[in-house]
C-alpha cells in the first residue's frame, strides 16, 4: 500500500515493541488462523464492560426491569461497526488512528486532538481505577485511598507481561473476562430472571422514547458505550499480527480480526446485559427500584438472593473488570501519545505517567470526600468521555471512506451511509446528554 492520500509517511510502526510480533501462516488452517487473530478484540471489549458502565446498567435494570435490554443490544451493534472500521484502518494503512490524524491534519489540529484525547483517557482511567478501589473495599475492607494506590501496580504487571510477549497480556485479559462471565452466569442462575420477558425486550419498546426517565438512562447507555480510546487502541493492536503486507494478506487479516472483534463484543454484550438483568430480577420487583450505586447493589444482593456468595461474586467480577480496564487503559495511553506526537518514551515511563494522571485526582477526591466524591467523580469522567467521542469517531469514518487512503478496502456506499448515520447518532446523543447534565430536566 503506498502513502497516497497522506501528507507525510509513517516514520515508525504503532506499538513498535510488539508490532507484527505474533506469527500468522498464510497456509494455516481456518481454526489456527482464528486462534492466531484472537486477542485484540477482547482487549477492546474490556472498554465496553468497564466499571463506568455498571452504574447505568444497574440503574436501568432496577428502575425499569428488562425494558432497556434493546438499548444495550443496539449499542453493541454500533460498537461492532466502529471497531470494524478501526481494525480495518490499522490493517490497511499501517497506521493507528492517532498516527492517521497526525499525518492528515495540520500540527495545531493534531496537538488539539491529542490533548483532548489524553484528557479522555485520564477520565476513563479514573473510572477504572475507582472501580478497582471500590471492589477492593467491598471484598477486603481496604480503604478507598489505599485501593487507588494499589492499582498503580498495574504498570509493573503490564511491563512484565509485555516483556514475556503480547500473548501473555491477551491471555490475562481473556481470563479476567471469563471470570466475569462465570460470576454473572451464577448470579443469573440465583436470580431466576423471566427469560420470556427478556426475549421480548430485546426488541425496542415505544415507551423508551415517551418516558423521560427511561429515555435519559437509555441515552446514557447508548452515549457512553463506545469509548474513544478503544478506537485508537484497536487500530494499533490489529497490527500486532505478522500477516503478509499485501492486498491478499490484508483481506485475510481483516476477515479474521473482524471475527475476533465481533465475538468479543458479543461477550461484552452478555456481561452488560447480565448486569441489567440481575438488577431487574433482583431489585425491580422487590421495592428497590432506586438502586443505582454499585456499593448499594453489593449490599442488597446477599439478603435478596439468600446467599453471601451473590455479593462476593459481584465484587469479584467488579475487581476483574477494573483490573482489566486499567491494563488496557495504559496501552491506549501509550498508543495515543506516540501516535499523535511521534515520540518514543520508555514503556515504564509512559505507563507511569498515564497511571499518575488517573491516580492523583482519585486519591485527592477519595481522601477529601469519600464514597460520595467517588460517585461524583465517576459521573464527571463519563461526561468528559462523551465530549471527546465525536473527535475520534469523525476522523475514523472520514479516513476509512477515503479511496486515496484505503484503496480497494474503502468503505462501500452502504457502509459509508451506515457509519455516518451512527456517527451522527453518537454525537447528537452525547451532546444531548451533556446539555441535560448542565441544565437538568425539571
Amino acid at each position: 500500500m503506498n502513502h497516497q492520500g497522506w501528507k507525510k509517511p509513517v516514520t515508525s510502526p504503532s506499538l513498535r515493541e510488539v508490532h507484527a510480533s505474533i506469527p500468522v501462516s498464510p497456509h494455516a488452517s481456518v481454526w489456527r488462523k482464528i486462534l492466531a487473530f484472537t486477542g485484540p478484540g477482547f482487549l477492546v471489549a474490556v472498554g465496553y464492560m468497564d466499571p463506568g458502565n455498571w452504574a447505568t446498567d444497574i440503574a436501568g435494570g432496577a428502575k425499569f426491569g428488562y425494558t432497556l435490554l434493546s438499548v444495550i443490544l443496539i449499542s453493541n451493534f454500533m460498537a461492532i461497526l466502529l471497531q470494524y472500521l478501526a481494525l480495518k484502518l490499522g490493517i490497511v494503512t499501517g497506521r493507528d488512528l492517532a498516527q492517521a490524524c497526525r499525518d492528515h491534519y495540520s500540527k495545531p489540529v493534531a496537538i488539539f486532538l491529542w490533548i483532548i484525547c489524553e484528557i479522555a483517557i485520564a477520565a476513563c482511567d479514573l473510572a477504572e481505577v475507582l472501580g478497582s478501589a471500590i471492589a477492593l473495599n467491598l471484598l477486603f475492607k481496604i480503604p478507598l485511598v489505599v485501593g487507588v494506590m494499589i492499582t498503580a501496580l498495574d504498570v509493573l504487571l503490564v511491563l512484565f507481561l509485555q516483556h514475556k510477549g503480547f500473548r501473555f497480556l491477551e491471555c490475562l485479559v481473556i481470563t479476567l473476562i471469563a471470570t466475569m462471565g462465570i460470576c454473572f452466569a451464577y448470579e443469573l442462575a440465583l436470580s431466576h430472571p423471566a427469560w420470556g420477558s427478556m426475549a421480548v425486550y430485546l426488541l425496542p419498546q415505544a415507551q423508551i422514547v415517551t418516558h423521560w426517565d427511561m429515555l435519559y438512562i437509555a441515552l446514557g447507555i447508548l452515549g457512553a458505550t463506545v469509548m474513544p480510546h478503544n478506537l485508537y487502541m484497536h487500530s494499533s493492536l490489529s497490527q500486532t499480527r505478522a500477516f503478509e503486507r499485501n492486498d491478499q494478506g490484508r483481506a485475510m487479516a481483516i476477515r479474521y480480526a473482524s471475527f475476533d472483534s465481533t465475538f468479543a463484543l458479543f461477550g461484552a454484550f452478555f456481561i452488560n446485559a447480565a448486569i441489567l438483568v440481575l438488577a431487574a430480577s433482583t431489585f425491580h420487583g422487590t421495592g428497590h427500584q432506586d438502586v443505582a450505586d454499585i456499593s448499594v447493589a453489593y449490599q442488597l444482593l446477599t439478603p435478596l438472593l439468600g446467599t453471601p456468595l451473590a455479593s462476593l461474586l459481584f465484587a469479584l467480577a467488579l475487581l476483574a473488570s477494573g483490573q482489566n480496564s486499567t491494563l488496557t487503559g495504559t496501552l491506549a495511553g501509550q498508543i495515543v501519545m506516540e501516535g499523535f506526537l511521534d515520540i518514543r518514551l520508555r514503556p515504564w515511563l509512559r505507563r507511569l505517567m498515564t497511571r499518575l494522571l488517573a491516580i492523583v485526582p482519585a486519591i485527592i477526591v477519595t481522601a477529601m470526600y469519600g464514597q460520595k466524591g467517588v460517585g461524583d467523580l465517576l459521573i464527571l469522567s463519563q461526561v468528559i468521555l462523551s465530549v471527546q467521542l465525536g473527535f475520534a469517531v469523525f476522523p475514523l469514518v472520514l479516513f476509512t471512506s477515503d479511496t486515496k487512503k484505503m484503496g480497494r478496502f474503502v468503505n462501500n456506499v452502504w457502509l459509508k451511509m451506515l457509519a455516518w448515520f451512527v456517527t451522527a447518532v453518537i454525537i447528537v446523543l452525547n451532546a444531548y446528554l451533556l446539555i441535560q447534565m448542565v441544565f437538568p430536566h425539571k
